[in-house]
């Protein structure tokens, strides 16, 4: 059944769900294939746990600086143009992903491939945003970034494809090599393809309004919330093929088994979290879900589980996991004004992934000290409290148009703890006077 909201979007905007959907499914198929591939590639060059990971967070990192870039550049030239740019560079290292030699190219290639990476999400993002209508862009934003779960699947595919070559290594390269065609086709889907009209029409800000008495609280919440975000994300999707011991050494097939319901989870958490950010509001949908995951992780690893357990719980971590995401975007898109969209977002979203890389990394260090269940359980609970930290201190955005400048968001940090938790309804009628 098609739902409401694509019913009611025109050409247009269809248009531009399907080229952003397009390019998130890329995202996922190339950016995930490392995490899936790890063990393999570890043995094969005789990397060590942290070794393996820092090539992981390399890529995060550099992502960051892409994001920001993107990001910017969007606001001056526009969504669609930098968005072509984007694939362009995420197909070219993609391909050097596929014919590195040692571990020091491959970082190489994947810092390059996490430029790209940052840009087509954070600017792909806004575009589909920009295109939504209010009432329903949660549910717009959250069908896309399903994409994700979508590309996933097609990494773990291809993952499983290549540990079982004869040559894990030729393998390995092999599903490089087919992202890089992939990305060539989403090329081709972006020729000529318009903007929105909500895109580039203010006259682009500077950067560092970002930062400014109007804009800087709200720059920080942002990127609290991204902090938090891509810390508790990143850390399962790094480190929790390597537990479920996903590589040479495990039954491919219950590895297969545990990945597919948690690809499954996550794929109607995106579904989820955009039904219920569009009708409790964006940061009860945040609260919530937040709460609800970092209890369910400390249970998660905690607790010994059968074998069909872990399969069945697998659902709910990935439904948990990713249904906060599908606030997170609209919410980033609503906080600034058109002149900074593509900027505040790019900064936000991309500094939290960039902070979650360097803290990801560090998780490989620890593993011979407390072992990587218990690290995984302090680390992404801990993140998954700063989401709900900054959701009791962002403001309710839902419901507002884009076309419009964005209200004051920017409020002191003095601001007294009462205007700060205001209840979302009084915030959005205020906001609508």
């Amino acid at each position: 059944m098609i739902p409401h909201w694509y019913r009611t979007l025109d050409i247009q905007g269809r248009r531009t769900f399907w080229t952003a959907f397009a390019g998130f499914v890329l995202n996922a198929l190339a950016i995930q294939l490392y995490p899936l591939l790890q063990p393999t590639i570890a043995a094969a060059w005789g990397l060590n746990a942290f070794q393996a990971g820092s090539i992981a967070s390399v890529t995060l990192v550099a992502s960051t600086v892409g994001g920001w870039i993107a990001g910017a550049l969007s606001d001056r030239w526009g969504r669609v143009r930098i968005l072509q740019a984007t694939i362009v560079l995420f197909a070219a290292a993609t391909l050097l992903c596929a014919v590195s030699r040692d571990a020091v190219q491959l970082t190489i290639a994947r810092a390059l491939q996490g430029a790209a990476f940052g840009g087509e999400w954070a600017v792909g993002i806004v575009l589909v945003a920009e295109a939504a209508a209010p009432a329903t862009r949660g549910r717009m934003v959250g069908a896309a970034q399903s994409a994700w779960a979508v590309g996933w699947a097609l990494a773990a595919g291809g993952a499983f494809a290549a540990v079982s070559f004869r040559d894990p290594v030729l393998g390995w390269r092999a599903a490089f090599g087919l992202a890089a065609l992939f990305a060539l086709g989403v090329l081709f889907l972006r020729r000529r393809f318009p903007a929105p009209p909500a895109a580039g029409r203010a006259k682009a800000a500077k950067w560092r309004d970002l930062f400014s008495r109007r804009h800087a609280y709200t720059t920080f919440r942002g990127a609290l919330l991204a902090i938090g975000l891509h810390s508790g994300y990143w850390a399962l999707a790094i480190w929790l093929p390597t537990l479920l011991r996903f590589g040479t050494e495990a039954d491919p097939g219950e590895a297969g088994r545990r990945l597919a319901v948690l690809i499954g989870g996550s794929f109607f958490g995106y579904f989820g979290g955009s039904w219920l950010s569009d009708n409790l509001g964006r940061r009860m949908a945040l609260l919530a879900f937040a709460v609800t995951a970092a209890l369910f992780v400390l249970i998660y690893f905690a607790l010994p589980h059968s074998k069909g357990l872990i399969i069945i719980l697998g659902f709910p971590l990935g439904f948990l996991a990713t249904g906060m995401f599908s606030a997170s975007g609209p919410v980033l898109a609503e906080l600034y004004p058109t002149a900074l969209r593509g900027s505040g977002q790019g900064f936000c979203y991309n500094l939290g992934r960039g902070v979650a890389g360097l803290a990801t990394g560090f998780i490989g260090a620890g593993v011979d000290k407390v072992g990587l269940a218990p690290a995984l359980a302090a680390f992404v609970a801990g993140a998954y409290g700063l989401v709900a930290l900054a959701a009791l201190l962002l403001h309710e955005t839902g419901g507002r148009s884009l076309a419009d400048e964005a209200p004051d968001f920017g409020c002191s940090l003095m601001q007294s703890g009462r205007e700060v938790l205001k209840a979302p309804r009084e915030l959005t009628e205020s906001h609508d006077t």
